[in-house]
């Protein structure tokens, strides 16, 4: 059953230029589609969230952040629980930032200042101390980089299938050769399609699609081994090496960041 979630329609404070909002979603939670006229930089921890604008889907682990502009229409999903913050940002303040929605790589500064505001339930800055800290998480959002979209998406005929199957299965086992006799097409021309329209190889997405999947599964408190075995590695190290290549981190540190012994 899905959870629906009614996001703030009018600033808590009047002529706040910054606030923020903390909300621990349950698992299929859907945000209805809304606009603000405030800019909002979204942050998540402990999985991922899908947030549709413009024609976007933008797909956020936790080291990324979403960053929607003000008057923008949008709507977004999360398939497993998180952790959620809004830092909303008044128009007037947002020229420093996209004109665009987009995903932001987000500094360890930027995560340790939200992660610190958010135990803290911080929503205003009002001491000397917390404002000198939102400045600093100000001038880190400016010099995020703004990254491409981590889970692309689709209406191509050829790719839809495939990209629907992915998305509800992530550890699906398929090779690029299965897929291609499935969809009755050749392996050459659907290794083409996807690094023409998705911007990326085959391999290259079914390794993103796990490492979202295993974010949740060591959040529910698998073991790394177990983990490893669910996504379809005969070891342990190879899930390793991929993992770190998204997160920065081991598997290890992140169950660590979720308070797993």
């Amino acid at each position: 059953m899905k959870t629906v979630y009614h996001p703030l329609k009018i600033a808590p404070v009047a002529n706040a230029e910054i606030f923020f909002n903390f909300q621990d979603f349950l698992p299929h939670t859907v945000t209805p589609s809304h606009q603000h006229e405030w800019g909002q930089v979204q942050f998540i921890s402990a999985g991922t969230m899908e947030l549709y604008a413009k024609g976007q889907r933008l797909v956020s682990p936790s080291q990324f952040a979403i960053w929607v502009p003000a008057g923008v229409e949008h709507q977004s999903y999360t398939r497993r629980g998180i952790h959620y913050c809004a830092m909303n940002i008044i128009a007037a303040k947002t020229d420093v930032l996209p004109l665009e929605p987009c995903l932001l790589a987000i500094s360890e500064i930027t995560q340790a200042i939200i992660n610190d505001l958010r135990l803290r339930q911080i929503t205003l800055a009002s001491t000397d101390a917390d404002k000198r800290l939102v400045a600093v998480l100000v001038d880190e959002l400016i010099k995020s980089p703004v990254m491409p979209e981590f889970l692309p998406s689709s209406q191509d005929k050829l790719l839809q299938p495939m990209l629907a199957a992915l998305d509800s299965e992530p550890a699906n086992s398929n090779s690029i050769k299965q897929w291609a006799a499935l969809l009755h097409t050749s392996e050459r021309t659907l290794a083409r399609r996807c690094q023409e329209i998705l911007g990326m190889s085959f391999t290259e997405l079914r390794q993103r699609h796990k490492f979202i999947y295993s974010l949740q599964l060591l959040r529910e408190g698998l073991s790394i081994k177990d983990v490893a075995l669910m996504l379809g590695y005969n070891q342990t190290s190879p899930f390793i090496v991929m993992f770190k290549k998204y997160a920065q981190s081991s598997p290890e540190q992140y169950r660590r960041q979720l308070g797993h012994d």
